[in-house]
């Protein structure tokens, strides 16, 4: 394989520094630093650390108390169930072009939870453990609660009995805490670090973090938000899932280090938020497809009820300088908060069945309507993230999928030319979606160039040794700024997930491309004047109409 020049400058000024580097397997080391680089706390982790999917809309109808719990219930039981297959490794092995997929983060997400440190963070899996844990966390009214959701003899608890339980945990904090101890977790990392440490001075404190930090997965039964009207009520949604909406709402109702929070509301909204490091997003949306299936199983059987202790509430002991981390979380989280702009919608007119009745990938077909859709808002293209799954080998997460390519360029200049033919035009679409979905196959195959320079770079400050100079390159710094960040989450369920920008200057895109229709997510911040979540939205949507309109106007060209 030839090198970039930048490359072969490394090892020449610095002898051993890629021989050091390929002393371990190229993927698994690559992905190793970029984990630990993302665990390093230096970027605001509410940001960029946390996704949140918006599963459904419950009919307002059948949503009461009793109801919420219900659900609640139900679901509780669905996790438990995928929990049995993880458990008895009976899990189905996931195939990509008749490869078999690394199964190994559905091992990661239950019972993990993201520990703060003063330098770096780490995460830890007590499902690993001698004892692996038998309970849930609760929260509600900002209070957590210990719930055992197993048996003496091993075996869950029923719907029924979890029913039961949550309850008891509701009629026992009817009343919200003056103190929202789980706001602390959505501070920035070196602040939550330090306050994490004047938490667990106190003995109690140590003991409820660790109920937390320990249990399989996290319940948050939220208040209802704020109405809106019916059109952006999709939006404010995905907020309360990502954020919880800021401390007059529901971010109390968090532990944002922990993995898995599923979220259902009070107004009928539900949906899970987590902790990027453990895991990506398909084995997430895996489990989440699960669960909603399992929720939609009758009970056939009542289950006899045996009594069941009372749900342990979790204590803390606020100290003046504990109120005062919790204050100074409350301002910063606020910020974030309504910095954050945030535009969910569904594009009705076509699905991924048009893209494949053309014979045109339909994750490469919304990745160039995308780049048209940023390319007329501002008149060039742009460095652009889209998450590729190295999946295919041991252990691999991701690589990067560089969606700006020369093709495409060429094609979003003719598109609004009207001096070229729709012929012409129509070509080089097919030749921008062609060439994005090399470069996808490129990258899945382990080929592309984003993990093994990380790799590199993070090699030579570990080392101690002059950086090379390509990472010292304006052109670099250009080329990692992402002003796009794109994700494709595919699912069985009608859901999509959504994440903040990466830069300030940025977007966050995610999509789930339906037979029929696409959800989409478009993220933004409000601070920086020139982005909008909606602009590019509606830029998003006549991208898309108008790409459908040339294909379906203009024959294929025959080879």
């Amino acid at each position: 394989m030839k090198w970039p020049s930048g490359l072969e400058q490394v090892g020449t000024e610095n002898p051993g520094f890629n021989s050091c580097f390929y002393h371990y397997p190229p993927i698994v080391s690559a992905v190793g630093l970029v984990v630990a680089d993302g665990l390093s706390g230096s970027t605001d982790f509410l940001l960029w650390s946390i996704l949140a999917l918006v599963a459904s809309y419950q009919s307002k109808i059948l949503w009461n108390r009793p109801g919420q719990l219900r659900f609640a219930a139900k679901l509780i039981e669905g996790v438990l169930d995928f929990k049995t297959m993880v458990d008895n490794e009976t899990l189905p092995v996931e195939y990509l072009s008749g490869k078999p997929l690394c199964m190994s983060q559905y091992y990661s997400i239950l019972s993990s939870c993201r520990i703060p440190g003063p330098k770096r963070d780490s995460v830890i899996n007590y499902a690993q453990t001698k004892k692996p844990p038998t309970h849930i966390t609760v929260v509600h009214n900002f209070q957590f609660f210990e719930l055992d959701v197993y048996n003496s003899d091993r075996t869950p608890l029923t719907s029924d009995q979890i029913f039961t339980q949550l309850e008891k945990i509701w009629n026992t904090s009817l009343q919200t805490n003056k103190e929202p101890i789980g706001i602390l977790t959505s501070n920035h990392r070196n602040s939550w670090a330090k306050a994490y440490n004047n938490l667990i001075k106190d003995k109690t404190n140590k003991e409820s973090v660790k109920t937390i930090q320990k249990s399989i997965f996290t319940v948050c039964l939220d208040a209802p938000m704020p109405r809106v009207s019916d059109e952006l009520y999709r939006s404010r949604v995905a907020a309360q899932m990502l954020h919880g909406g800021g401390s007059r709402w529901n971010t109390g109702n968090r532990w944002f280090d922990k993995t898995l929070q599923f979220i259902i509301a009070e107004d009928g909204s539900c949906g899970l938020v987590y902790e990027h490091a453990p895991s990506e997003g398909p084995p997430i949306v895996a489990l989440l497809d699960h669960v909603v299936e399992y929720t939609k199983k009758a009970e056939l059987v009542r289950s006899p009820m045996i009594p069941l202790p009372m749900p342990k509430k979790l204590r803390f002991n606020i100290t003046p300088e504990i109120k005062n981390d919790i204050e100074k979380a409350k301002q910063n989280l606020n910020i974030m908060v309504h910095d954050l702009d945030i535009k969910v919608f569904v594009f009705t007119q076509f699905g991924k069945n048009f893209p494949k009745l053309e014979k045109l990938s339909p994750d490469a077909f919304i990745q160039v309507a995308l780049q048209l859709a940023y390319y007329r808002m501002y008149g060039c293209v742009c460095s652009t993230y889209e998450s590729a799954s190295l999946r295919m080998f041991h252990l691999g997460r991701t690589d990067t999928i560089r969606s700006a390519s020369v093709d495409l360029l060429s094609f979003a200049h003719a598109m609004d030319d009207p001096g070229k033919q729709n012929q012409a035009k129509a070509e080089l679409l097919r030749k921008a979606v062609q060439a994005h979905r090399a470069y996808t196959d490129m990258a899945i195959s382990g080929q592309a160039i984003d993990r093994h320079l990380l790799g590199l770079k993070l090699q030579a400050i570990e080392d101690l040794v002059s950086m090379p100079e390509i990472f010292m390159d304006t052109s670099f710094a250009v080329a990692m700024h992402f002003k796009l960040s794109t994700s494709q989450v595919p699912s069985k369920t009608d859901c999509v997930m959504c994440f903040g920008p990466v830069v300030p200057d940025g977007y966050g895109v995610c999509y789930n491309p339906m037979d029929d229709h696409i959800n989409f997510s478009v993220s933004a911040f409000n601070s920086y004047a020139d982005t909008n979540a909606a602009r590019l939205a509606h830029y998003l949507e006549q991208a898309l109409l108008d790409m459908q309109n040339l294909i379906q106007c203009t024959p294929k060209s025959k080879l």
